[in-house]
């Protein structure tokens, strides 16, 4: 009897760290293949029908549109870890948000804006869109796609392990909470180690290029790895 209950225990248990690394999986993918052609559609700019409306103001769009939680708020693309990686990145960090892709905090900048635009994903379950975080290095790119805009941020530093209670890391200025910030960077952090919540990893990149979105405008580091 007692053998019995520990079999039957011990199927439970697979099936739901089956169900935790699999099927979380498929779920948010279906999220963001609905997320993808909202933000499209709201974008009037489906790639498969190019229809770019060049701009000097990342933020604009965005700012007009008021954010909703749950709601896709850019795509972003990290050409080391390859052609296919792209993520709607949606507002919000809950973990209702999070369970459809990437989260971007609340009341951090918003993609491209002087400050700190900062993301918080998964590194296991939920489709890990952050699980290969620890493959980036010092000067990597980091390609988000807003309505108007191509962002391109380098990674400037990695940070980890870092305690839980990192929220300095998405300050307006995480390296000096005291100044406002003067220039625009992006702010990445997910659990650390794999399969553990017992620290934080963060990664800080800065803004180097911003191009307006149109026919045939890709950058470079996207076309790299075309």
């Amino acid at each position: 009897m007692i053998g019995e209950l520990l079999l039957t225990a011990g199927m439970i248990i697979l099936l739901f760290v089956g169900y935790q690394l699999f099927w979380t999986g498929v779920e948010t993918g279906q999220a963001q293949d609905s997320l993808k052609d909202q933000l499209f559609a709201q974008w009037a700019d489906d790639p498969r029908l190019p229809q770019g409306t060049p701009t000097t103001d990342p933020t604009a769009a965005a700012a007009a549109a008021p954010l909703t939680l749950g709601d896709g708020v850019a795509i972003i693309r990290v050409p080391r870890w390859g052609s296919d990686y792209a993520w709607v990145v949606v507002e919000g960090v809950r973990i209702e948000d999070l369970r459809r892709g990437p989260g971007h905090y609340p009341d951090t900048a918003l993609p491209g804006a002087v400050g700190n635009f900062a993301v918080a994903g998964h590194r296991t379950t939920y489709g890990a869109p952050f699980y290969n975080v620890e493959e980036l290095r010092t000067g990597d790119e980091i390609v988000v796609e807003t309505a108007t805009s191509w962002l391109t941020y380098a990674v400037a530093e990695i940070t980890y392990p870092v305690p839980v209670d990192s929220s300095w890391a998405v300050s307006p200025n995480p390296h000096d909470l005291a100044t406002p910030p003067t220039q625009a960077m992006m702010t990445m952090t997910t659990c650390h180690p794999r399969f553990s919540s017992s620290f934080r990893f963060l990664v800080f990149s800065e803004l180097v290029e911003t191009l307006p979105k149109g026919d045939g405008v890709v950058p470079a580091a996207l076309a790299q790895v075309a």
